[in-house]
C-alpha cells in the first residue's frame, strides 16, 4: 500500500541506485558499439589494404570514439538524476525530466487506463523498476518513470488504479 507520505504531493527524486543502473546500461551499450564498429573497421582495413599509418590513425579514431561514448555513459547519469523527479497528489501524478529539453508531464487520475511495472535484468539486480502509465488519448498515451524502487513502482501502480476505479 502506498503510504500517505508519498501521496502528500511532495516531489520525490528517483532512486539513487538508478545512477548505477544507467552507468551499467551505458557500459553495455559502449561495449556493443565498440565491438560492432571494431568489426566493421577490421573488414574495411582488410578490404582496402591501408598503410601502417592509416591503420594506426583509424584505430586511434576508433579508440577515441569508444572512450568518448564510455565517458559520456559514466558522466551523464548523475546529471539526468538531478533533473528527474515525480510527485503524486490528489489530482494525479506528475513527472519532471530533462537536462537540456525539460518536460513536466501531468497525468490526471481520470486519464489513467492501466499501468505496468517492468524490470530488466540490471534493474532487477538493483531492486529497481520502470512504471509505465497508459493513458487515454493518443499523444503521450504511455508515460514511463524509470529508476524507482520496485516496491514503490508497485505501490504507485496500485494507487493509480485504485484511485481510477
Amino acid at each position: 500500500m502506498l503510504g500517505s507520505e508519498v501521496v502528500e504531493g511532495v516531489e520525490r527524486p528517483l532512486d539513487p541506485r538508478s545512477i548505477t543502473v544507467r552507468r551499467i546500461a551505458g557500459a553495455i551499450t559502449s561495449a556493443a558499439i565498440g565491438v560492432g564498429t571494431l568489426g566493421a573497421l577490421v573488414i574495411r582495413l582488410i578490404a582496402s589494404r591501408p598503410t601502417r599509418t592509416e591503420v594506426m590513425l583509424l584505430l586511434l579514431a576508433w579508440l577515441a570514439t569508444v572512450a568518448a561514448i564510455a565517458a559520456f555513459s559514466w558522466l551523464w547519469p548523475p546529471h539526468r538524476f538531478r533533473h528527474s523527479a515525480w510527485r503524486i497528489d490528489a489530482s494525479g501524478m506528475r513527472i519532471r525530466a530533462g537536462v537540456f529539453w525539460r518536460s513536466i508531464v501531468s497525468i490526471p487520475h481520470a486519464r489513467v487506463q492501466h499501468t505496468d511495472v517492468r524490470q530488466g535484468p540490471v534493474e532487477r539486480a538493483f531492486g529497481l523498476a520502470t512504471l509505465v502509465v497508459h493513458t487515454a488519448g493518443t499523444e503521450n498515451a504511455s508515460i514511463e518513470l524509470a529508476g524507482i524502487a520496485h516496491e514503490t513502482a508497485l505501490a504507485i501502480r496500485d494507487h493509480l488504479i485504485d484511485e481510477h476505479n
